[in-house]
């Protein structure tokens, strides 16, 4: 069913390697030392409730975005995370009064139609697609543009070689573990990113991770 939340089991990647490869990298080895072992675990959802989840927190602080949720899933008693089929049926004044905007709901709906078209693919689905062909894919859908299917790729899908490097914090990571005065361009942060792979998904969780470092001073690059 489009709206199921089981899931799949599939083995974990091990980010271990991926530590070892990027301290080859004479800027990125330093945060990978300060920072030390790479825990990022995704969470094991369904993209078609990855992408309404990610829709709530657009431009929304996110205790709001999940109070905001939370109304929603109450809306559909019964079920981890409402069926596409049921998000369709639902009334827009329903939505609304979840505290959704007007722009929000046309996405959710977006997303729900093109789930149940098969647009959306299950997480089976998107084994057999490239992270490339994912984004192209569901870029078409209202509201979801590339940064938040790199989003679903990391941290739904456990893709290892994924660089968002339109992602403010991503930039400014590097901006502090380079020491550069300002950050980088996404096209060039993307050609010093190539060194990376296959590891870009742990490269962007370290230069997350620098960069919260850098707003509490307990980072220091050179």
């Amino acid at each position: 069913m489009a709206g199921s939340t089981a899931r799949p089991r599939r083995q974990a990647v091990d980010w271990t390697a991926a530590a070892r490869h990027l301290r080859r990298d004479p800027v990125l080895g330093r945060v990978v030392r300060e920072i030390g072992p790479c825990t990022l675990r995704p969470v094991r959802r369904e993209p078609y409730e990855a992408l309404v989840r990610a829709i709530a927190h657009q431009q929304v602080h996110g205790r709001a975005a999940e109070a905001i949720l939370g109304r929603f899933l109450a809306l559909f008693p019964g079920h981890a995370f409402p069926p596409a089929e049921l998000v369709l049926a639902t009334e827009a004044t329903a939505l609304r009064a979840c505290g959704f905007s007007q722009s929000k709901i046309a996405a959710i709906r977006d997303i729900a139609e093109k789930t149940v078209g098969g647009l959306v693919p299950s997480r089976r689905g998107c084994a057999r697609l490239s992270d490339e062909a994912l984004i192209e894919r569901l870029s078409a859908i209202r509201g979801v543009g590339r940064w938040t299917v790199e989003m679903l790729l990391i941290f739904t899908l456990g893709r290892p070689d994924v660089l968002p490097v339109d992602d403010f914090g991503v930039r400014e990571g590097w901006r502090v573990a380079a020491g550069l005065e300002a950050q980088p361009k996404p096209k060039a942060l993307a050609a010093i990113g190539e060194a990376w792979a296959p590891w870009r998904s742990a490269a962007a969780w370290y230069l997350w991770r620098a960069a919260d470092a850098a707003k509490r001073s307990a980072f220091r690059p050179q």
